[in-house]
């Protein structure tokens, strides 16, 4: 879609909150008024009695919290679980049985992050890719058995700008019924550059269905001057940079990082965000389009190549757990195929 040939929309700001405890901070947000998100890891309980730190299910009286503030959304906590945690500790049933819980505006699905200190090659990123697209079928799946799929956002991955197109390719029926979906791995993503947030979003823009918005997880305050002429195509983008402000403020006052801190740091970036969306529309030049690397030739590695293949549309189809997959099982998948 040509951007210069659409009329610019408003862009919401949704603000991160780590918790929905009573305290300044919450106050803070019921006043300004701003959609708030907040991660799944909110509301879970830990127990120790196994000897090491095991989740044991959801805490969700902190819900009764949420009165007065704008709307509530709910994020399905990926990056955290797959840095912290090697993977999430809560099953797709007891997530959709959180997102029941409350009338969130949206509740994101579960998905795959495919930053560069989760995967370590191409392949992973494939294979999270895979592992998103089955997530998102199940999370619907389960969302119209509890009645709850009006408000299920679909969320796609990838390191290429393509790879975000295959992954929504691989789901049409559920994109089809969406009208917001979700935008992963931007929180670390660099702005510029053929595989940069702004390639990725103008990619979408080209090859999504005009009526669909996007809502881009984690995006950097600096980018939304950039975002503007896509202002048409991205609904919202949502933040918790706020915090690490916050612990660099206290770090040099030497004190510790109170609620009523963090409450002033978020006001403060809020401000800045709306008046950044206030700003001249900012274009980059076109990049060169980022190019999938061509596959092995060696036998073995062709050999993996096709295991990992077979193994994705297992997933996807869901003939094989999203999470059930090791290299060991697919080395020995690739043994067999080598043999024959």
């Amino acid at each position: 879609m040509n951007t210069s040939e659409v009329k610019q929309r408003s862009i919401e700001i949704i603000v991160g909150l780590p918790h929905l405890s009573a305290g300044k901070l919450l106050e803070r947000a019921r006043a300004l008024q701003q959609p708030v998100l907040v991660s799944a890891n909110a509301f879970s309980r830990w127990s120790l009695r196994q000897g090491w730190r095991d989740w044991s299910g959801w805490s969700t009286r902190v819900l009764g919290n949420a009165t007065g503030l704008h709307s509530l959304c709910l994020d399905s906590a990926g990056f955290s679980a797959m840095t912290c945690l090697g993977g999430y500790p809560w099953t797709i049933d007891k997530y959709v049985s959180l997102a029941a819980c409350h009338p969130f505006r949206w509740w994101a699905s579960l998905d795959y992050c495919v930053e560069q200190e989760i995967t370590g090659d191409r392949d992973e990123v494939v294979d999270r890719i895979s592992r998103t697209i089955r997530a998102n079928i199940d999370c619907r799946q389960r969302a119209e058995d509890r009645g709850i799929a009006a408000t299920f956002m679909p969320v796609i991955q990838g390191r290429l700008p393509s790879d975000y197109e295959r992954c929504a390719d691989a789901m049409p029926a559920i994109i089809e019924r969406a009208g917001l979906i979700g935008v992963g791995s931007m929180c670390r993503r660099a702005i510029h550059g053929p595989e940069g947030m702004i390639a990725v979003v103008d990619h979408l823009d080209r090859v999504l269905p005009p009526r669909l918005r996007l809502h881009l997880f984690g995006v950097k305050g600096q980018a939304l001057p950039y975002l503007i002429p896509f202002s048409h195509r991205v609904a919202s983008i949502d933040s918790q940079a706020y915090g690490v402000a916050a612990r660099a403020a206290a770090r040099r006052q030497g004190r510790s990082k109170s609620d009523l801190m963090v409450a002033d740091c978020m006001e403060h970036w809020v401000r800045v965000q709306r008046d950044r969306l206030r700003q001249r529309p900012r274009r980059l030049t076109q990049p060169s389009p980022a190019v999938e690397p061509s596959g092995p030739r060696d036998p073995w590695a062709c050999a993996m190549a096709e295991a990992r293949r077979q193994m994705r549309e297992l997933i996807e189809s869901g003939d094989l757990d999203h999470d059930e997959t090791t290299i060991g099982w697919i080395e020995q998948w690739a043994a067999d195929l080598y043999q024959d």
